[in-house]
């Protein structure tokens, strides 16, 4: 199964880039966003890879990140999403962005996607809530802790996690620590992760 490709353009086209791999182009499929900051033909390119087998095609779809291909696959667990519409939602919003319109329930966000209407926004918000934690602290762990996420560990453990799910999404450690911090305070004592990684993507996204 591959899971990256590092080559040099050969071609670009409205929905794809040709990859050259040592002498093996592959076609990978990839969303407006990612697309759009490609480099230019000719120059060297890496995308994280996610790879579709059917029984007539095997198709690949790129990935400027790992967390937007994270949330390919999290998309497409929502009813009525399938890849299509996951790249439509991606090339629309970028992964903090996805992450806070879920957070605050906000479909009107969503629903700028292409091919997106209230309904399958509605669906993506809602199902996805209690599934964000999940899928940031999948993510790698190990990111450091600014001075407030540092004072928050001894004293809530689960602030360490969420600090560093949130860099994980993209946010700088200062404002993951930040939010946290005040997520923390609004949560009090004994808050879980996923508690505080969704009132720190709400203090994010204010």
């Amino acid at each position: 199964m591959i899971g990256k490709l590092k080559g040099i353009i050969d071609a670009l086209g409205d929905d794809w880039v040709l990859l050259d791999v040592n002498g093996v182009c592959y076609e990978v499929h990839c969303s407006p966003r990612t697309l759009g900051a490609m480099p230019q033909v000719g120059e060297a390119a890496t995308l994280a890879i996610e790879t579709y087998v059917r029984e007539d095609q095997i198709k690949l779809f790129g990935f400027a990140t790992d967390a937007e291909r994270a949330w390919f696959k999290l998309l497409q667990s929502v009813q009525g999403v399938g890849a299509k519409v996951a790249l439509a939602v991606l090339g629309t919003l970028s992964p903090q962005d996805l992450a806070n319109a879920v957070a605050l329930q906000d479909k009107v966000q969503v629903s700028r996607s292409p091919g997106v209407g209230p309904k399958v926004a509605q669906r993506i918000v809602s199902e996805l809530k209690d599934k964000i934690p999940d899928m940031v602290l999948s993510g790698q762990p190990g990111a450091a802790l600014s001075a407030v996420g540092a004072e928050l560990a001894p004293e809530i453990p689960a602030a360490a996690d969420a600090v560093s799910a949130l860099t994980n999404l993209g946010y700088a450690q200062a404002q993951a620590s930040a939010a946290v911090a005040a997520a923390s305070r609004k949560a009090g004592e004994g808050s879980e992760t996923a508690e505080l990684i969704r009132l720190g993507l709400k203090e994010l996204a204010g």
